[in-house]
């Protein structure tokens, strides 16, 4: 049986007969507010009922934050500028190196020696010149990060060190930012989204993990390998629940820990409630500001 999922069709070769006309059988929503160009470029977003023009516009006003350029904010950037997110933001202090290339897709052998962030914004003019990549040279940290917060939408956290991971969870939590957040070491990797600012069922990540592990405890991806294509699975789906929650479509992550093992191909999805005797967002928080976090 042949399948025939992405096929190229006259109308989306598109002949627009005015300037604000979609190809036929697309609804846009607002026309108006989308180019011809646009039209054509996301047209296999505008067709999709849950998208739509509208949707479309929705994402292309959208402002994202990832921190970190490296395994999993590499496809994190790469599909959200594809998708025509409109502003990106990107964090990280560190240079590409050449064993970065087995991973981070952003990345190319004549940028060794560039900073990241700027290796990123060449990827993205030439993916989608209509996006804007704004560069965060340099590390987060409790001075900053709440500035660096308030011009985004959403928070995505591709960091590889639990430091960083806490500071930018509980920053989201008193900036009221949602955060998706990925993890990979060797063939795992797990997914969650945290919205615990909307109370209820939305927990945090201190919630599940109350304080960082003891140095050396768990090894880093440097120590204990990982495997390239787990940062492109894990990262993609971050990008996938980031658009998800940018739009208002599907079932939110919040509440639950995706969890998948490449070796066995195996997903898994676990219920996380939110802990009352949580240190940030339980009924006697002892975390109050970001002072307890080191420079």
């Amino acid at each position: 049986m042949q399948v025939a999922w992405d096929q190229p069709e006259p109308q989306v070769k598109i002949n627009i007969m005015s300037k604000n006309r979609a190809p036929q059988g697309i609804n846009t929503g607002s026309p108006t507010a989308l180019t011809d160009t646009q039209i054509q470029r996301y047209a296999r977003h505008i067709v999709l009922p849950e998208v739509g023009g509208n949707g479309q516009i929705k994402i292309i006003k959208s402002k994202v934050l990832v921190v970190g350029a490296g395994g999993l904010g590499s496809p994190t950037v790469m599909y959200l500028a594809a998708a025509g997110i409109g502003k990106i933001g990107v964090v990280d202090d560190d240079i590409v190196e050449i064993s970065n290339l087995q991973r981070q897709i952003l990345h190319t052998t004549s940028r060794l020696g560039m900073n990241k962030v700027d290796s990123a914004d060449q990827a993205v003019k030439q993916l989608n010149p209509d996006v804007e990549l704004v560069p965060h040279y340099g590390r987060l940290n409790a001075d900053n990060v709440q500035r660096l917060l308030s011009d985004y939408d959403l928070i995505i956290d591709g960091t590889d060190n639990f430091s960083t991971r806490f500071l930018l969870n509980d920053a989201c939590y008193f900036s009221s930012k949602t955060l998706v957040s990925g993890a990979i070491l060797g063939f795992e990797g797990q997914v969650a989204t945290y919205k615990p600012y909307l109370g209820n069922r939305n927990p945090c990540y201190r919630c599940i993990f109350p304080a960082p592990p003891p140095p050396g405890l768990i090894p880093s991806c440097a120590e204990g390998g990982v495997f390239g294509v787990l940062a492109g699975v894990i990262g993609s789906t971050q990008s996938l629940e980031a658009l998800k929650e940018l739009l208002g479509i599907g079932t939110t992550l919040s509440g639950y820990l995706l969890i998948y093992d490449g070796l066995d191909t195996n997903w898994r999805k676990v219920k996380v409630r939110p802990d009352p005797k949580c240190p940030l967002c339980g009924t006697a928080p002892s975390i109050k500001d970001l002072s307890g976090h080191t420079q």
